[in-house]
């Protein structure tokens, strides 16, 4: 009965997190109306949470399990809702953006304390069950919030999501006071700062190098050499931690290859799925002109597909091995989201609710094993480096999914809006964002939604080729898997780097 309550408990905190990457999506047409947000500041006013988010997970992860899950999760409920607040009071973009990004760093000490106090919690026999709740409510979350923030939207302004932010964070604050035992490792070495550093540095480089891409150009030298630089930075960071006594993170982790795949699909999965929400948001309301609750509930058969199939997937992973429902889940979203791609300004509700439970489907078949397989690889002396690692996979798969498929869409919006004869203000203007444009109305409106149209499609067949490279990797690394568990790659490598980790 305690270990439910647990569970409960941690995964309400990770569905205030979760919800909040997606919430704010759908009050994106007023927040650029309120605020005057141009295409490029929305991106950031998303992915700000998500690159910070991305960036301090993994030091975040560790602080946690030196010092105590529980604690961490008390410290990033509190900063969460205390930048929750903050946020309720401004009216300026780069503002919020800052605020975004402080919400980044409490949900970065909360999520992977969820993940690994239910590892700790749940013995190994029962741990599939407890994470297939874990996964459901992860993926499932971001539906959630795309709901609530609409239903808020109909009666109050884009302030009220960051209002439901705050209640939410303080009801887990209260349940993890009361019911969430304090659990922690053994020995405490001493943080790895300069990794911590250089992982954030890295991650930063290359998100911010990828938004301002349709500003500066693609192929300017700002562009490519901020690019360059964050692989660099990234490639450093990777050497760094083979050095060290304690990493954050041991690359020789990845020679497991359970441990890739699983790593490997959930970035890709969610690189596609975010930058996914980012895009259809923008399309129900200034496409369709559906109200922000039509858009929010008009999603709501993917969430209805992502549930029980993310419950369904261990039965099909126990019954025909973990590599087949992986494989037809990824697809599975690789088709969901080229159906998207068919979607016009008037297209039938029919076509968008086929492509939305197809998506949920696959999202929910491939998120489960794809999470077991990075916890289940490791021994529990390494469970907190499993849930740091599926946690990373995820937020910065989201992050970079934001900011790759909301550039593509925002430079083919601007590459195919034409305005011909129109005043140099009115295309400024109509150039900045679709929600601008929208403002204006009349063949302005006309001509933009053209062009957006035109560079949703874009982004999508990016999120396409993203699932289908997932179910690439995933066929090729597991390949030799023989019992739906293991394959000849998982037990040779996860021993060796775990005297560099244990104590992590």
């Amino acid at each position: 009965m305690r270990q439910n309550a647990v569970l409960a408990i941690t995964c309400l905190a990770l569905a205030t997190v979760v919800a909040a990457m997606s919430s704010l999506n759908v009050a994106l047409p007023s927040v650029a109306r309120e605020t005057h947000a141009d295409q490029t500041q929305l991106s950031w006013i998303i992915d700000a949470y998500s690159l910070a988010f991305a960036a301090l997970l993994l030091p975040a992860g560790a602080l946690g399990d030196r010092f105590g899950r529980r604690r961490a999760l008390l410290t990033g409920l509190a900063i969460f809702a205390g930048a929750s607040g903050a946020a309720l009071l401004t009216t300026s973009p780069d503002l919020l953006i800052v605020l975004r990004a402080v919400l980044g760093v409490g949900a970065a000490l909360v999520m992977p304390a969820t993940l690994s106090t239910i590892t700790a919690t749940f013995p190994r026999e029962q741990r599939g069950r407890a994470v297939s709740v874990w996964a459901a409510v992860a993926g499932a979350s971001a539906v959630v919030g795309l709901l609530a923030s609409g239903s808020l939207l109909q009666e109050w302004s884009w302030r009220s999501v960051f209002l439901l932010n705050v209640l939410l964070a303080a009801l887990a604050l209260i349940g993890t006071l009361l019911l969430v035992p304090e659990s922690a490792e053994a020995g405490r070495p001493a943080l790895d700062r300069t990794g911590a550093v250089l992982v954030a540095l890295g991650l930063g480089a290359l998100v911010h190098s990828v938004i301002e891409a349709p500003v500066a150009g693609w192929g300017s030298t700002r562009t490519l050499g901020g690019i360059a630089v964050g692989l660099l930075v990234l490639v450093g960071f990777l050497a760094w931690e083979l050095r060290r006594p304690h990493p954050l993170l041991d690359p020789r982790l990845f020679r497991n290859a359970e441990f890739a795949a699983g790593s490997l699909s959930v970035a890709l999965q969610f690189f596609a799925f975010f930058g996914y929400i980012f895009v259809i948001m923008q399309y129900l309301q200034l496409v369709r002109g559906d109200s922000a609750l039509t858009a929010a509930v008009s999603v709501l058969p993917m969430a209805a597909a992502m549930v029980p199939c993310s419950r369904l997937s261990p039965k099909l992973s126990t019954r025909f091995g973990v590599r087949r429902p992986w494989l037809i889940g990824l697809l599975l979203v690789a088709a969901g989201l080229a159906l998207f791609t068919q979607l016009g300004r008037a297209s039938s509700y029919g076509l968008l609710a086929t492509a939305l439970l197809v998506l949920g489907a696959g999202m929910g078949l491939a998120m489960t094993p794809a999470t077991t397989a990075i916890t289940d690889a490791l021994p529990p002396a390494l469970q907190n480096v499993g849930s740091a690692m599926n946690d990373l996979s995820r937020e910065l798969g989201g992050a970079l999914g934001i900011a790759v498929l909301g550039s593509i869409l925002s430079a083919s919006y601007r590459s195919h809006l034409s305005l011909p004869g129109a005043p140099d203000h009115v295309v400024a203007a109509a150039h900045s964002s679709l929600a601008a444009a929208a403002a204006m109305g009349g063949p302005v409106l006309d001509h933009a939604r053209t062009a957006f149209l035109a560079g949703m499609h874009d982004a999508l067949l990016g999120g396409v080729a993203a699932a289908l490279l997932a179910a690439l990797a995933v066929g090729l690394l597991l390949r030799h898997t023989t019992d739906g568990r293991t394959g000849p790659s998982s037990s040779t490598s996860t021993d060796e780097p775990s005297s560099q980790v244990t104590d992590q």
